[in-house]
């Protein structure tokens, strides 16, 4: 090999050892900006039902009972629009299970569900396989996502007791945010 192929090899060996650093470090920020992003439950997405009562919800239930948002009136109610397909839907629905758990001796907040673009069926096996007891009700045609404003799952809305929209999140919830929005709902008087 000459002198010139081997400038021309040890060339290329530092060229592909910069772009592979460079590429990690792009990488570590990455995954730096996303690890110290604040939850779903800290943000606020806007809007136009926040401080306005919330639209009418009403349906049968999994169970085939019927369930609406006006007999919940009294109570903080987060409407949780959700998928089976939906992973951030599976990611989450351990907070849900946490949040109802946590309010079920008060008996002061619970979960609405609605499922979005998916069938009973596949919501119900859902259910069976990650629990949860909410009343959760099928949108046909996607009429209740549309009132709300809904573009994907996971999105949800915090109701206060007396019916009016004050919180809502795109993406995952957690339990203690959820409580934290509750929490401070309460302080306000609402």
């Amino acid at each position: 090999m000459s002198d010139v192929d081997l400038a021309v090899e040890r060339s290329k060996r530092h060229t592909a050892r910069w772009t592979a650093i460079t590429l990690g470090v792009v990488l570590l920020l990455f995954v730096a900006v996303l690890a110290t992003r604040k939850s779903a439950a800290d943000k606020q997405a806007e809007s136009p039902l926040l401080g306005k009562p919330a639209p009418s919800l009403s349906g049968t239930s999994l169970d085939g009972s019927q369930a609406s948002l006006a007999a919940m009136h009294g109570k903080w109610v987060v409407v949780n629009f959700m998928a089976s397909w939906c992973v951030p839907c599976r990611e989450e629905h351990p907070e849900l299970v946490k949040f109802t758990q946590r309010h079920a001796a008060a008996d002061d907040a619970t979960v609405l569900g609605v499922i979005f673009d998916d069938t009973a069926p596949n919501v119900r096996q859902f259910f069976s396989q990650l629990g949860g007891s909410w009343p959760v009700v099928d949108d046909p045609g996607g009429h209740t996502a549309l009132d709300f404003g809904v573009r994907g799952p996971p999105e949800s809305f915090l109701v206060d007791p007396n019916g009016f929209v004050i919180w809502k999140g795109i993406g995952q919830v957690n339990a203690d945010g959820l409580d934290k929005l509750v929490s401070e709902g309460k302080a306000r008087g609402a």
